[in-house]
């Protein structure tokens, strides 16, 4: 990354952060701070619960459970950076920091839309072909859609960090935002981005609208075949089975696709900091009580979980 400055600093970038007010430092931090434990304790007895009871050792939540570790991993990228600089005077962050964040941030953001598609076929397989489930969602099949979503996603973080290491940066090295995110680092550059911007926006497309289609199929097929129940009862069951996983969908891909499939034209350091918020720190903050306040398999294996602790 050429950066072309007279400043003794040339090598740091400034990540201004949620809010550039002084006095909303210390209250910012103290929030970010229980998001962020919420986030590792939540998440984190998820993984125990599963791991702990056999019951739960199904292909369903051999996915939650890797969800829930994705979702502290890229959180972790991002929350205990932004909760130092909110304390600190210089807010900066190296050059070398800044791309080893975008990468592990997109590493881990990807895998995680790849995990809630294979969620989403895992529920496709369960409700329109059981007699078949065992076969399709076998342990080899889980571990290979797992397998295949970390490598894509670290690919396309390659390949996003090569493009943007080709950047130049003249005057300003202050990111608005308060992680090293690709719009932000773009609108700084001072070269051409009129070619970058077509192949983040294409790869981006592809990496990201791939697994959703992929959501949006399964649940077309799951509608589909769930009206042809004759009983409510037994279409309520089937489709309260998918309830969870819909709502971390919802929150996880509309952020997401507001954030990255704009123009850089169109950039608003405001309201893009409040949908990364959701999508980053607050999303994964919810998954853990999205998937276990309604489902009494996972209710079950947290008591199970509780009482081994306690005995």
């Amino acid at each position: 990354m050429e950066l072309k400055n007279d400043s003794s600093s040339t090598e740091d970038f400034i990540l201004l952060g949620i809010s550039s007010n002084p006095q909303m430092q210390k209250p910012l931090f103290a929030v970010f701070f229980v998001l962020y434990l919420v986030t590792l304790v939540g998440n984190g007895l998820i993984i125990l619960a599963i791991h702990s009871d056999s019951r739960l050792h199904t292909p369903m939540y051999f996915f939650l459970s890797n969800l829930s570790f994705m979702d502290v991993c890229f959180t972790t990228v991002i929350v205990p950076k932004m909760l130092v600089n909110l304390l600190s005077e210089t807010k900066s962050i190296s050059y070398v920091g800044c791309l080893v964040q975008m990468y592990f941030f997109m590493a881990f953001a990807n895998t995680d839309s790849y995990l809630l598609a294979s969620m989403a076929i895992d529920r496709l397989v369960a409700i329109c072909n059981p007699f078949h489930y065992d076969v399709v969602m076998s342990p080899r099949h889980c571990l290979l859609l797992l397998l295949g979503s970390c490598t894509i996603s670290h690919l396309h973080s390659m390949l996003r960090v090569l493009l943007m290491s080709r950047l130049s940066f003249c005057a300003s090295h202050v990111i608005k935002h308060f992680f090293c995110d690709t719009q932000p680092v773009l609108k700084l550059s001072c070269s051409d981005t009129s070619s970058s911007q077509i192949v983040v926006m294409t790869e981006t497309l592809a990496v990201i609208a791939t697994p959703f289609l992929c959501i949006l199929f399964s649940y077309l097929r799951i509608i589909i075949t769930v009206l042809k129940i004759p009983s409510a009862s037994g279409k309520w069951k089937a489709f309260s089975t998918c309830g969870s996983h819909l709502t971390v969908v919802v929150f996880f891909y509309g952020s997401v696709i507001y954030v990255y499939f704009r123009p850089l034209s169109m950039y608003s350091v405001v309201k893009d900091r409040v949908a990364t918020v959701m999508y980053t720190i607050v999303t994964p903050m919810l998954n853990p009580f999205i998937y276990s306040l309604r489902n009494k398999d996972m209710k079950r294996g947290l008591r199970k979980l509780r009482d081994r602790i306690h005995s």
